[in-house]
This record gives C-alpha cells, sequence and structure tokens, in this order.
C-alpha cells in the first residue's frame, strides 16, 4: 500500500463506520447505463455515482458480497471496479482487509488543492484572451448544467458538473499530460465535496464562480483572471475543511461519550 493512501486511510481520527449495507448504496439493480452498458461499466457508475452522494461516510468498508448482491453482478465483476477506483484515489485499498471510503487527513486536503492552485493559475495564464467563440459558448452551456444540477438538489451531478468545468478548460490548452495530472486531482476535490461540503447541491456559488472565469478569460485583465480562478478553490476548499473539522468534531464527542 502507497504512503498516500495509509495516510488517508488512517491520518484522521475517526470512529470505524459499519459494513456498507445495500439500502446505503441506494443502488437499483441495472441502473445507470441501460441493457447495452457492460457490466463493469455499470457497477463502475453506479459506485461513482453513490461515492459522490455523500451517503458512504468516511472509514466505511465496503463488502464484496453485499456490494455484489446490491447489483446483481459477480464478486469478480466488483474487484475489478474496486481496483479501478482505488488507482483513480475515490477508494482506499487495504491488502488482505478490502476496500474503504477514503478518510483523508486535513493536511492531505490541503496539499491537494494547492497542487490544483498551481496548475490551474498555469492553466488560466495559458487560456486567457485565447478561446475561440465555440469553446467560450461550450464553457457556458456547461455552467447551464451545472445550474440545473444545483436548482434541482442533485447532489452528485451537482459535483461532477463542477470538476468537468476545470477538466473541459484543461482539454482546450491541448495537452494531454496536463488534463491526465488534472483528471486526479480533480478526481480527490470532487470525493473531498462529497464527504465534506454538505451545502453542496443547494449553494450555487460553484456555477457563478465559474462563470465569472469565462468572463475573466475573455477580459483584459490576467491578474482578475488569475484572482477569480484562485479564490473559487480557496472558498471550495475552506468549506471543505471546515465540514471535515465539523465532522471529526462529532467523531471524537462520540467516542469519548462511549468511553
Amino acid at each position: 500500500m502507497s504512503t498516500t493512501a495509509a495516510s488517508h486511510r488512517h491520518a484522521a481520527p475517526a470512529t470505524r463506520k459499519h459494513p456498507v449495507h445495500g439500502d446505503d448504496l441506494d443502488l437499483a439493480p441495472g441502473t445507470p447505463g441501460g441493457a447495452d452498458a457492460s457490466v463493469d461499466m455499470r457497477v463502475y457508475v453506479a459506485m461513482s455515482k453513490a461515492l459522490l452522494s455523500g451517503k458512504l461516510r468516511p472509514g466505511t468498508p465496503l463488502r464484496e458480497r453485499t456490494l455484489a448482491q446490491a447489483l446483481d453482478c459477480t464478486r469478480g465483476a466488483i474487484r475489478k471496479v474496486l481496483a479501478r477506483l482505488g488507482a483513480e484515489k475515490k477508494l482506499v485499498l487495504e491488502h488482505n482487509r478490502g476496500a474503504f471510503v477514503p478518510n483523508p487527513s486535513i493536511e492531505d486536503m490541503r496539499s491537494v488543492y494547492r497542487a490544483r492552485r498551481i496548475v490551474e493559475a498555469g492553466l488560466i495564464t495559458t487560456l486567457f484572451d485565447q478561446a475561440s467563440p465555440g469553446q467560450t459558448a461550450a464553457l457556458r452551456a456547461h455552467v447551464e448544467q451545472e445550474e440545473r444540477a444545483h436548482e434541482e438538489g442533485r447532489r452528485e451531478d451537482a459535483i461532477r458538473l463542477s470538476g468537468e468545468f476545470h477538466l473541459l478548460l484543461a482539454r482546450m490548452a491541448g495537452s494531454a499530460e496536463l488534463l491526465e495530472y488534472l483528471q486526479r486531482l480533480v478526481s480527490n476535490t470532487e470525493l473531498y465535496m462529497a464527504l465534506f461540503d454538505t451545502a453542496v447541491e443547494h449553494d450555487s456559488c460553484a456555477p457563478h464562480e465559474h462563470g465569472q472565469i469565462i468572463d475573466a478569460l475573455a477580459g483584459n485583465s490576467l491578474p482578475k483572471a488569475l484572482a477569480a480562478a484562485m479564490k473559487h478553490l480557496d472558498e471550495v476548499e475552506q468549506r471543505v475543511l471546515a465540514g471535515a473539522a465539523a465532522e471529526r468534531k462529532v467523531d471524537l464527542a462520540s467516542l469519548l461519550a462511549r468511553a
């Protein structure tokens, strides 16, 4: 197991959660993906959606047998999807123990957001005053999708679309290496939002801030564009860290109450 995986699993003080049950997943066999989707992809999408729903709390163990029954598939299919989610840092995999929802430390999360600020500052600098009308229109259409997800309270979609906005910017830069690296960072921060940003589906700040970034990219001031992008990441990080601190405080109080 890697050092990063170990820190995500053990660094933060949190109580061990009970194993997840089928009802906790709120997933029906055969959805989403349709009849033509492969079993692996159906299970992957379903598991990703469950993680982004925020219903699976930090440290929750994910048992192969329970997941296979809930998703009407084989344990082999579950095992492959767990390995993929582990590689994407959406789960922590422990040898001879199984898969767990990550429990990242405050410093782990700060480090990832720090990396995002560095990468995205370069991205904004590269894209400033360079977006074509078609690219700008695509970004604005994406923000409209975000707004609808927030208005309708679709938490998983709100988190996913928020991350995809930044990946759209990376695709515009035309660097496969940059996109691959940012995908890893965004995957981490999407999970942080799901776990700790309890207001994400009701707070319309993200699409509004993304709209400001689009306006700033087409403006006449690179410093203003950078300030808009960094302010957005700073505010998301602050909400996530505040939520994480509150959850850890509750966990500690629960432990002391049972002592």
